[in-house]
Order: structure tokens, then sequence, then C-alpha cells
């Protein structure tokens, strides 16, 4: 391949294949362009509501309202879209200076219980290795291969079991992360004091505006709002991760086998929601072309599956679809697909453990 095929900004080899996956970030290149006056708008339609929404909820409860716990729904919803803005700013794309999308992360991650720096570079990592399996720990969901499961004992395979459990998955394991989990630079202890500065400033930014509000309002009303808008949306947040790479069709590889475009193209799912959904989320679920190039905003995705048509059903996943992956926990290598825990056990129990 020539190295024009791979520089951002310049055109294709023509004689590259139109589907090869180590075209495409050339050909996205040209969608990199962030516009500061709709990134602003987007931002203002995002926490304007939110703030909105919450206020509202507050006002009710503390007056003895408690039909106002119904707007912390709405809420969590535009709080999942304040995060998909704050992810935009860890890849550089949602404004064109470095420290305006750097400054702007910040503050929403003080909303998103989310420190920008420290999990910027985590999500970093995750891009750079998705879909390697020499590779795995940090910014992903713990998978093992259907060989790594074989030879765990049996306390570590209940271990296991019980962490891809949909009630620890989707419920326990969003409350951890965004409530302890991101209170301490988890992964990166030893990474410097960039990690550790991101998360304490978070913190006290969080618990400043806290303190101030259970004063106001009271503790048990202050956190009788904020802790379902917080959790709806951190589950929200986590389903979406999980969903983006633990599909039926997904690709995992090591070593040669594995490159950072094929991974992103075939690693990661098109997740086609209804409209209203792909609005709260960014349009996150455009993953595998964000995967290809995540410097394009997340407004001019629908754009790139407009032009290139052919990139609609790689991967593509509907609503209903995407439940059905929950069961998916085991990457099988010998089939090349994610499995559940009862293929793995009628595997195991095959005279040669499912290796042939």
């Amino acid at each position: 391949m020539s190295t024009a095929a791979c520089e951002p900004g310049k055109e294709p080899n023509l004689t590259t294949p139109p589907h090869d996956p180590r075209a495409w970030p050339a050909r996205l290149a040209r969608y990199h362009q962030a516009s500061v006056a709709r990134s602003t708008l987007e931002i203002l339609l995002t926490v304007v509501p939110f703030l909105a929404l919450w206020t509202l909820a507050a006002v009710a409860v503390v007056n003895g309202h408690w039909w106002g716990l119904a707007l912390t729904v709405p809420a969590a919803g535009f709080l999942v879209r304040l995060f998909m803005l704050q992810h935009d700013c860890g890849h550089g794309s949602l404004f064109p200076r470095r420290k305006a999308n750097d400054w702007t992360g910040r503050v929403l991650g003080v909303l998103t219980f989310t420190p920008y720096d420290y999990w910027r570079r985590t999500h970093a990592v995750h891009h750079a290795t998705a879909g390697n399996l020499d590779k795995r720990g940090i910014g992903d969901i713990h998978t093992l291969t259907l060989e790594e499961f074989r030879v765990l004992s049996s306390w570590g395979r209940a271990r296991y079991w019980l962490y891809r459990h949909p009630l620890v998955m989707f419920g326990l394991g969003p409350a951890w992360l965004f409530l302890c989990q991101y209170r301490l630079p988890f992964g990166l202890m030893r990474a410097g004091v960039q990690p550790w500065a991101s998360t304490l400033a978070t913190s006290i930014a969080i618990a400043l505006p806290a303190i101030g509000l259970m004063w106001l309002m009271g503790v048990g009303p202050f956190l009788v709002v904020q802790l379902p808008i917080t959790l709806m949306a951190a589950t929200a947040g986590v389903w979406l991760f999980f969903v983006q790479h633990q599909f039926d069709e997904t690709h995992w590889a090591k070593g040669d086998d594995w490159s950072f475009q094929h991974a992103a193209l075939h690693g990661s799912s098109h997740y086609d929601l209804p409209r209203v959904l792909r609005w709260l989320t960014g349009n996150i679920g455009i993953h595998h072309v964000h995967h290809l190039s995540s410097k394009v905003p997340f407004y001019r995705l629908p754009q790139v599956l407009q032009d290139h048509p052919e990139l609609r059903d790689v991967g593509r996943l509907t609503l209903l679809q995407s439940l059905r992956g929950v069961k998916l926990v085991l990457w099988d290598e010998r089939a090349q697909r994610l499995i559940s825990f009862r293929e793995a056990r009628a595997l195991l129990s095959e005279p040669d453990g499912g290796r042939s």
C-alpha cells in the first residue's frame, strides 16, 4: 500500500480496492473540519435543557411534588449527550483548537462525573488497541478467549461469570465506574501526575457545587434527584460502549493478523438507532466510522454514511438485534466469533475441550 493511502488529507491510492479498510482514513480526512459555531450550538442545545430539567426536578421534589422525578429520565438522556460532547473533545474533534477542546472537556467532566484528562488517556489506548487480543485491559470491556476461560479455576470462572452478568455489567458496574473508579486513576496509578491531578481536580469541582446544593435543598432531595440521573446515564453509556464492540460479527485478532483499520471497520458496530436516540447519543452508534477516523466531529458522521452508503451495512445492528449481544461473553479463536457461556460449556465438554 502506498503512503498516500494512509496520510490524512491525501486521496487514497487509486489502486487500493474501494472496500480495503486501509483506504478509509484518507477518504474520511475531508470530514475532519470542526465548526466553532455548530459545536457551540450543540453544547448550548444540550447543557441548557439538562440544567433546566435538573432544576425543575429539584424544585418539584423540594416542594413535595414527586412527579418531578419523571424529569430525571430526559435529564439522564441529555447527560449522555453531554458525555458524547466530552468524548469528541477527547479526540480533539469538537473544536479546531486543542485548548478549546481540553477546557470544554474538563468543564463537561464535572457534569458527567468523568475526569477528562484521565479518561482521554485511557480512551486513546482503547482506540489504539481495540480488537487486539495481545493488548487488552485498558479502556475496554474485559473479554476472555475460550482457551483462557478453559484454564481458569472454578473460582476464576465464577468471577468472570459474575463480571459478565447483566446485573453487574449494566447495574453495579456503571455505578462503580462513575461514582468510585473515576475518583482514583485506576489503571494509571504509576503514569505520572496528570491522571492524579485530573481525577482530584474533577472530584473537587464536583464536590463543591454538590455540597452547596445539599446545603440549599437538603441532602435527601439532592441525592433523590442526582443519583437517578447519574446512574441512568452511566448505565446507558456503558451499554453503548458494550454494544459497539460486543456483537455477532465483531473482529478480534492477535500478532500480525491484527491491523488498526480492519479492527476499526469490522470490530466496531454501526448501531442504527431511532432518530431521537441518535441525537441523544451524539451519533456514536456510527462507531465503525468513528474508529476509522476519530477526528470526524459527531455531527458529520451521518454525512459520511450519506456519501458512502457502502458503510451503512457494515456491522449494522438494530436496537432489537443489539439485545442478543448480552449473552456473548467469550472469544472463540477457532470459530473467530463471540460465544455464550452455554456454547462454551458445550465446547469444553467435548473430548478435546473445544480445541479442534
